[in-house]
């Protein structure tokens, strides 16, 4: 089967033949297979129709670049974007918006919902995220039945289960299409201040060699005190990013290397900037030159504007959420057309935007989430590494991670970069905001209708949760009502 010049994948036929038939599908693919395809296709498909169609996605810059992608495609006339602070062409035939924006639409039964024929929810497997994740089960819940769902997903193990749930609370066929093949294979090494880019298992047997060596026992025996010193360990050396971009060479870039920290990637930067590893490039000067002139003054005379431009006159970019609109577009533009050849950014890079690099570095395998350090989950590793490979272009992509020795577990890394085996869970958790807009919009038998519905009472009880005790799915709900009726907020 063809679309539009391109000869499609098994799943992405699959996925089609079920929209074809009004089915709501959830596609779980790795990262970078060209699951949006699909989305491009419902578009297409009801671009005459009067129905419309609404996309959604968890993070500001994915709608932004949706906007743009779909805008040049179908006609700005068509495309409507809604962020958190930008609302373009409200009443569009296909509405591109923040996952937020349309649980807050359905929640408050928006008029403008009820003539949408599909939802498209990209990166759904964001239902996972202990903060964000009810977002998208209040919004399935919430919505119409009416309305058929398009869910994108890189690899879920459970996949069958999030579509029985959906179909069960919705009354109507959810077809579930798998695909556990990448187009461009992921080959995974890791870098050593002694060893340079190694394989695990030749890093971990080195290890081993090291640990019987006699001055093994000095990196972790005090040093012997002498007079006015401190009782000291010696350190390891620690990995340096500079000497792995070096060892990357010009034949592995462009490169993607992930950080969890906001200043970490513009002081990594700053650093590769400064180590004479790139010339400065005069297509990157004029390109900055054009896009920054029209800039007021207070944006380019900010320190971070001045940084980025001493970097990208080089090649080397830095992306995080924390950066001016303008900052990131600029960056996403050099990228794009392949001028920056190192860019140090956060995770948010990896979610969904559609900017592979030949090689994917990982500053941690570790991240900070809050509360304390801990290992990153398979899903958060290969959603990152999933970067690395263009399509049609390169025949792997290279994943290369950080080894601190001091904090290195065979068993934990191996298992982490094998496979993504990490299943969705709900993270459903009431929140008095949600509680107000049901109270407001619902009758008491609607609302312990709604509750029943989580996918929290679905994974936890089974196709059996309807059985389930009334106190026990109002339990929370009744404890946040006792607290509104005490501050009078419900009168």
């Amino acid at each position: 089967m063809k679309y539009k010049g391109l000869t499609l994948d098994k799943f992405q036929e699959e996925a089609i033949n079920a929209i074809e038939q009004n089915q709501s599908v959830v596609v779980s693919a790795p990262t970078g297979s060209g699951k949006t395809l699909t989305a491009d296709y419902i578009i297409n498909k009801n671009k005459n129709s009067k129905k419309r169609i609404i996309y959604t996605a968890p993070i500001k810059a994915l709608s932004n670049q949706k906007f743009k992608d779909f805008s040049e495609e179908y006609g700005g006339a068509n495309v409507g974007l809604m962020t958190g602070d930008i609302v373009i062409n409200l009443t569009a035939k296909f509405l591109i918006m923040t996952t937020e924006i349309y649980r807050n639409m359905v929640l408050t039964s928006d008029e403008s919902v009820k003539d949408v024929a599909y939802v498209i929810f990209d990166e759904v497997h964001y239902i996972n995220d202990p903060e964000r994740g009810s977002v998208w089960e209040e919004s399935v819940i919430y919505s119409p039945k009416n309305v058929r769902f398009l869910c994108l997903s890189a690899t879920i193990p459970n996949a069958q289960e999030f579509a029985d749930w959906i179909s069960a609370i919705k009354e109507h066929q959810v077809i579930t299409v798998r695909s556990d093949v990448r187009v461009v294979p992921l080959k995974h090494m890791f870098f050593d201040f002694e060893l340079g880019i190694t394989d695990l298992k030749t890093a971990n047997k080195h290890f081993e060699e090291v640990k019987k060596m006699p001055s093994y026992d000095s990196y972790f025996k005090p040093r012997s005190r002498t007079r006015g010193s401190r009782n000291k360990r010696e350190k390891i050396p620690d990995p340096d990013h500079v000497e792995l971009i070096k060892e990357l060479g010009p034949e592995r870039v462009p490169c993607l290397y992930f950080t969890f920290s906001r200043k970490d990637t513009q002081n990594k930067a700053k650093e590769l900037a400064r180590s004479n590893t790139y010339k400065q490039n005069k297509e990157i000067i004029s390109i900055c030159h054009n896009a920054m002139k029209d800039w007021s003054k207070e944006i380019t005379q900010l320190p971070t504007t001045k940084l980025l431009r001493e970097c990208l006159n080089k090649g080397i970019g830095f992306h995080h959420a924390g950066l001016l609109p303008a900052l990131k577009e600029l960056v996403e533009l050099l990228f794009a057309k392949g001028l920056i050849k190192v860019l140090y950014t956060t995770e948010t890079f990896a979610v969904g935007i559609n900017m592979p690099a030949k090689t994917v570095c990982f500053n941690d395998l570790r991240k900070y989430d809050g509360r304390s350090f801990r290992q990153l989950n398979t899903k958060e590793y290969f959603q990152i590494a999933g970067r690395a490979g263009r399509r049609g272009i390169d025949p792997e992509g290279l994943v290369v991670s950080m080894i601190y020795r001091r904090h290195f577990k065979y068993r934990e890394i191996k298992k982490l970069t094998y496979k993504d085996v990490l299943p969705i869970q709900s993270q459903f958790k009431l929140s008095v905001n949600t509680t107000i807009n049901i109270i407001d919009q619902h009758t008491p038998e609607q609302i312990e209708f709604i509750l029943r519905q989580s996918f929290y009472s679905y994974q936890k009880f089974g196709k059996k949760w309807n059985d389930v005790p009334t106190d026990r799915v109002l339990y929370r709900y009744n404890r946040i009502v006792k607290k509104l009726k005490r501050g009078g907020f419900l009168d």
